[in-house]
């Protein structure tokens, strides 16, 4: 393991992506964390937040463990806020939120209401992803991810259809009618945004019953809420969003079948978004260089030429559930309408 004590090039890491974020002197900023979070983070953040002659206040909240329900990893929807109204008021009066929460707010129900501001600010918001800092150093935003991303926005929210191909098998059909469509590259300037860092992605959170078709995980693709790498393939077959079959043997497929069972919803088997990487800077084989604890994978979401087909929350198909699975994937083709942008896990520019 790493030691997590503050290093001045983390410092000024964590400087560079305020800067990015525009943040500018009379600025206020909320650091918001929870007892569970990495306190290095927290403490990178408030430095870093005050070389720029700021106003920083920070909000640590109870971490929340359920007994009612199976462990839950890479939600992306801390439950820290607990709908606290003081707390809600408090950051969507701020200019910034770092958000330090082990799992972000991005699909936290609290985040429309923070985002909507308080009538007279709109903050935007970062969630600094739940990394060892050497890892967000390696993958800073830059000018050339941010537009590869944007131009790759572009590209998805015009595309009538998604098509996924692979040599192990996949064969995926996306309708993106009605899907909204977004983009990631780890800062952000507009009000009412949230990014999160590192980024480098695109994603489209598809309509109710547009995705069908088969899914094979490949021997070396990833499921990255359990931070492993699979080692036999296994096909899950899709109708209308949902995973109705998975086949294959060995432990990766028993896992599997057994935590989409422990949720016992339906909602956890369907789709919550797909989308591709495109950071040139991020790698598929970090995960093995790291423990557990150290790592939460948004490196490998974000690796370039890879598919990321997710399950779980997924607002626009009005579904809600704390079950989630983010699967990147190697060697695929992704194709919009009649224009391949990734193939066979190389990016199309």
């Amino acid at each position: 393991m790493l030691q997590e004590r503050p290093e001045p090039a983390w410092i000024t890491a964590f400087e560079e992506v305020l800067r990015r974020c525009a943040l500018q002197t009379g600025d206020t900023v909320a650091i918001l964390g929870e007892t569970q979070s990495r306190p290095i983070l927290m403490e990178l953040a408030r430095l870093a937040a005050a070389r720029f002659g700021v106003q920083v206040f920070t909000i640590s909240l109870p971490s929340v463990f359920s007994t009612a329900e199976p462990v839950a990893r890479s939600t992306g929807a801390s439950p820290a806020i607990q709908g606290l109204a003081p707390v809600i008021a408090a950051l969507s009066g701020c200019t910034l939120v770092l958000d330090c929460t082990v799992e972000g707010l991005m699909h936290a129900p609290e985040l429309p209401a923070i985002l909507q501001g308080n009538g007279q600010t709109q903050p935007r918001i970062v969630y600094i992803s739940n990394e060892h800092p050497e890892a967000l150093v390696r993958l800073l935003p830059d000018d050339a991810t941010e537009t590869r991303v944007k131009a790759h926005v572009k590209r998805l929210r015009g595309a009538a259809r998604m098509h996924v191909t692979s040599a192990a098998g996949t064969n995926l059909a996306v309708s993106l009618q009605g899907a909204t469509v977004g983009g990631n590259w780890g800062s952000t300037t507009r009000p009412g945004t949230l990014t999160h860092w590192p980024g480098g992605l695109v994603l489209a959170f598809p309509a109710q019953g547009t995705v069908n078709g088969t899914l094979v995980l490949a021997e070396g693709d990833v499921n990255l809420t359990f931070k492993r790498y699979i080692e036999r393939p296994i096909a899950l077959t899709i109708e209308n969003d949902s995973i109705t079959r998975i086949e294959g043997s060995g432990v990766d497929a028993e896992l599997l079948r057994s935590h989409y069972a422990a949720w016992n919803e339906s909602e956890a088997y369907a789709v919550s978004h797909v989308g591709y990487g495109l950071n040139e800077h991020a790698r598929w084989d970090s995960m093995a260089l790291y423990d557990k604890r150290d790592f939460n994978g948004t490196e490998l979401r974000a690796f370039a030429g890879n598919f990321l087909y997710s399950t779980g929350a997924n607002e626009v198909a009005g579904r809600h559930t704390r079950g989630h699975f983010d699967f990147p994937m190697r060697g695929c083709t992704v194709t919009l309408d009649d224009t391949v942008v990734i193939d066979t896990g190389r990016v199309v520019e």
